[in-house]
């Protein structure tokens, strides 16, 4: 099979995103407000999304037709290149097959202008001005800052601090596409305000940032709040990856043995991976791997429980793998994982066997990541590295057992920005951290309770 790079043209490129919900053995359990302690209903969650979202997020509807306005700004780079690995095969000697969507080559760098732009494009339609954000290792915050700029809306991204002083070149390019972006904890919101004064080294976390974007939105009537993984509308924009890569896959004639992402909130994992949990559903024989950071397993060791999805409790409780919302993750490169819960999709999922999930360490990410970048000639983000080395171990098993295998990953973004961490790497100053217990234990003591109605 000679084919390295499969590409699709603009009329092959798919035309609705699939809702997994549809097609759930188990339903999803519905969100909470966390004010009143109640099922939340779409009206509550009007104050910070709008409408058209809220009914993507809440539809068991199966699919759903992209606007030709989003199509229009996702042609600028997509269908994106389904590409053999034939360099890390080599390299690893095994006799697997390994393919890899590469999400990388957005105007951002990866996988999260898909649902950025679509989520602008929505806001827009119902007369926002202006959305308020998080962002981790910044790769969000780019994303939306783009789209906003496409779109005519005002930015403000609340990036996790200890990212905001690894990464500066982010920042760079969100104020090049006409953003403001501040280190969380920050002195703009109260929820900042507080961590500051209770820590003011605070090295802040997904969650802080999430309650200050969150409060940002909520006190003011021109600015809703957009967030960049975990959601179900959030997953279901990003599904054009997976739908792409079946396309591709059966244009040169492949069927994957296992599909592979990296999760921290879940949608660069969701965007690969569902549409193959509805083929694995009706009968496919694929395994679907989700791999995330050993310093913060979420899936491997969190609790299945109603958790708030921010620190300061203003985000919706859903039920997910979670280690609880208080937790503050260690500072790995790696920054879009280090989240504390999961997308209740992906928790379900995982909960239903449909998905698997392991935790590895940093370390053996940065070496599959330059294992690549040196055979592949792409420098993959942190992130990525994760997906790279589930890959990595499924060919290796592939070599130990001498057969044949077809291996898919999500490559979701490079790793441009990130090269003070392969600095770190090469330089042997990073170390693994440890999964720390003690203080996951105390989080999870913290964890809201509700109770589902009687049915």
């Amino acid at each position: 099979m000679e084919q390295v790079k499969v590409l699709l043209d603009e009329t092959e490129m798919p035309r609705q995103w699939y809702n997994v919900q549809a097609d759930l053995p188990t339903p999803l359990a519905p969100p909470f407000h966390p004010a009143t302690m109640e099922i939340a209903t779409p009206e509550q969650m009007n104050v910070i999304f709008p409408m058209s979202l809220l009914e993507q997020e809440m539809s068991p509807q199966a699919y759903w037709d992209i606007p030709d306005e989003v199509m229009q700004v996702l042609a600028l780079w997509r269908p994106t290149p389904l590409q053999r690995a034939r360099g890390l095969e080599k390299a690893l000697g095994t006799p697997a097959r390994i393919y890899f969507k590469n999400e990388s080559v957005s105007p951002a760098g990866s996988h999260k202008p898909n649902t950025a732009v679509a989520q602008a494009y929505y806001n827009k339609q119902e007369g926002i001005k202006r959305i308020a954000t998080e962002t981790g290792a910044g790769q969000w915050g780019s994303a939306m800052s783009l789209a906003c700029n496409m779109f005519g809306l005002e930015c403000t991204v609340y990036m996790v601090r200890v990212s905001y002083d690894q990464k500066p070149y982010r920042k760079s390019i969100i104020n090049t596409w006409g953003a403001e972006i501040f280190a969380s904890p920050s002195e703009q919101t109260n929820s900042g305000r507080a961590a500051l004064a209770e820590n003011p080294d605070h090295p802040g976390s997904l969650g802080l940032a999430i309650s200050e974007a969150v409060e940002d939105a909520a006190t003011r009537d021109d600015t809703n709040y957009a967030l960049g993984s975990v959601l179900n509308h959030v997953c279901l924009h990003q599904t054009i990856i997976g739908e792409e890569a079946i396309r591709q896959m059966n244009k040169i004639g492949e069927k994957p043995d296992v599909v592979i992402g990296c999760i921290g909130g879940g949608s660069n994992f969701a965007g690969i991976s569902f549409p193959y949990v509805r083929e694995k559903i009706k009968g496919m024989d694929v395994r679907i791997l989700a791999v995330e950071p050993a310093s913060c397993p979420t899936v491997t060791k969190g609790l299945y429980a109603y958790d708030y999805g921010d620190t300061a409790h203003l985000a919706p409780i859903v039920l997910m793998h979670t280690l609880g919302h208080t937790f503050v993750p260690p500072g790995i490169h790696a920054g879009g994982l280090r989240y504390h819960g999961m997308s209740p999709l992906v928790s379900r999922l995982a909960e239903d066997k449909l998905v698997e999930a392991i935790a590895v360490p940093q370390l053996e990410c940065f070496e599959a990541g330059l294992m690549f970048a040196r055979t592949e000639g792409i420098v993959p983000a942190p992130e990525s590295t994760h997906a790279i080395r589930g890959a990595v171990i499924e060919a290796l098993k592939a070599k130990e057992e001498g057969k044949e295998r077809v291996i898919l990953f999500n490559l979701s973004g490079h790793g441009h920005f990130d090269m003070s961490a392969y600095d770190a790497y090469l330089a042997g100053q990073l170390s693994n951290y440890e999964y720390p217990q003690s203080m996951v234990d105390e989080a999870l003591s913290k964890l809201p309770h509700v109770e589902l109605p009687a049915m």
